[in-house]
């Protein structure tokens, strides 16, 4: 039997001076009957807490981590770039290699601006919008999260999902009100809000594969729906990839699903897990942003060397023959093999994967949006997790989180989740 004594303490002095004891909502245990797991230092597919517990990892710091922990040539490229200087807050020639890596990468992409998270990706995507449209609205859709922005935080995904109310306080009523959200796959529903409201929309923001309300692929006719509707109503259509850019696929959920939109936003696949994010598009409208334009948008640390290494190295690694291939079949494996244990134990699952993105869901029904995620078994998933958690298998502290798998699982870590899982599912 494991003991986490050392991170009880730990969690319950940075609870003294924390707001709940943790600096992102997604780490704390909120669904969980326990506190959180202190972690000290991660190797390929592990990670090894303060009371020396190892891990097999399939959150992977929340999806950058696609060539898994300590990477060989990510930590030697950051350690080299440290001896020259951590940032200058000038340009270097590493920010235009990694924005041609990115273009030549995304069809879509003629120009990108990096900033140092997704949220500004997707807080910068919007503004250039509105700024492109002259209009106001924005649509999102339900248990979507694009980071803590205040139009964004409407019936948001991921923490706010676990944690409370999506819609979150602080945010002013004039600035909810210019946010519409639909249901997820929905087609009927965005078309009808475009019908009633579409020369007032700006743009459509989207999770092609939403991950942040578990793992939910997109349904056949859904992409292609967003991005009909929106042409023919001079709208502009964002996707939101950071998670799936640069891990469902090279280029992204995209190129995955044959769907073109005007703007992309990219998250820390790209920097190597480091603080770094990106948003791009097409040219006409990239060239509205300062200083090439009026719409303002800036960063100290904008593409700062020691993200920009990284994600170079990452993105090198990636651009291998073959990577996506065996990423998608381990992953569809591990899937599988998890859905099957839980036939074995009589335990009703529906499972989910994309790529190297997958979900269990406690659910005997298809889950395909907000409603169908949010009527699964939570009480039963924190349970699972616990009993996981115990046999050496880290996943997401909570039902409405996507899994990822890294190159750094091979078959061997494949094998052990399936057979802890089995277990974990007959100890419930």
């Amino acid at each position: 039997m494991r003991n986490w004594d050392r991170s009880r303490e730990l969690f319950e002095d940075a609870s003294r001076y924390i707001p709940g004891g943790v600096n992102s909502p997604a780490r704390a245990f909120g669904s969980v009957p326990m506190h959180p797991v202190f972690m000290e230092r991660g190797r390929g597919a592990y990670m090894y807490d303060v009371d020396g517990n190892g891990y097999i990892d399939y959150v992977l710091s929340w999806g950058p981590l696609v060539l898994g922990h300590a990477h060989r040539d990510v930590v030697a490229a950051i350690q080299s770039r440290a001896r020259l200087g951590t940032g200058f807050g000038t340009p270097t020639e590493l920010e235009t290699e990694l924005a041609r890596t990115i273009i030549d990468a995304i069809p879509s992409v003629e120009q990108v601006r990096l900033v140092n998270s997704g949220t500004e990706a997707t807080m910068s995507a919007l503004r250039l919008a509105r700024a492109y449209t002259g209009r106001e609205r924005i649509v999102k859709f339900d248990g979507c999260y694009h980071g803590h922005v205040d139009p964004l935080l409407i019936k948001a995904g991921s923490g706010a999902l676990t944690h409370g109310e999506p819609t979150s306080p602080g945010v002013p009523d004039a600035v909810a009100a210019t946010t519409r959200s639909c249901p997820y796959n929905d087609i009927e529903a965005i078309e009808a809000l475009f019908a009633a409201e579409g020369e007032q929309i700006a743009a459509v923001i989207v999770e092609p594969v939403a991950g942040n309300m578990g793992c939910i692929p997109p349904q056949p006719g859904f992409l292609e729906a967003l991005r009909s509707v929106t042409e023919r109503h001079g709208a502009l259509l964002i996707f939101d990839e950071v998670m799936s850019g640069f891990r469902v696929a090279w280029g992204g959920a995209q190129i995955l699903y044959g769907v073109t939109p005007d703007l992309t936003c990219l998250g820390k696949v790209i920097g190597g897990g480091l603080p770094v994010g990106a948003f791009g598009g097409k040219r006409e409208i990239m060239q509205l942003l300062s200083p090439a334009g009026a719409v303002y948008q800036a960063g100290t640390l904008s593409g700062n060397p020691l993200a920009v290494v990284a994600g170079h190295e990452t993105l090198a690694a990636l651009s291998e023959p073959g990577v996506y291939e065996q990423l998608s079949e381990r992953s569809e494996r591990l899937s599988w093999g998890i859905l099957r244990a839980a036939e074995n134990a009589g335990v009703p699952i529906y499972a989910t994967q994309v790529g190297s993105m997958f979900t269990t869901f406690f659910s005997e029904q298809p889950v395909t949006d907000l409603t169908s995620a949010q009527a699964c078994d939570t009480e039963r998933f924190g349970r699972f997790f616990v009993e996981l958690l115990r046999r050496g298998v880290y996943i997401a502290p909570s039902q409405f989180e996507s899994g990822f798998l890294s190159t750094a699982h091979g078959e061997g870590e494949i094998e052990q989740t399936v057979a802890a899982a089995e277990e974990a599912f007959r100890a419930l």
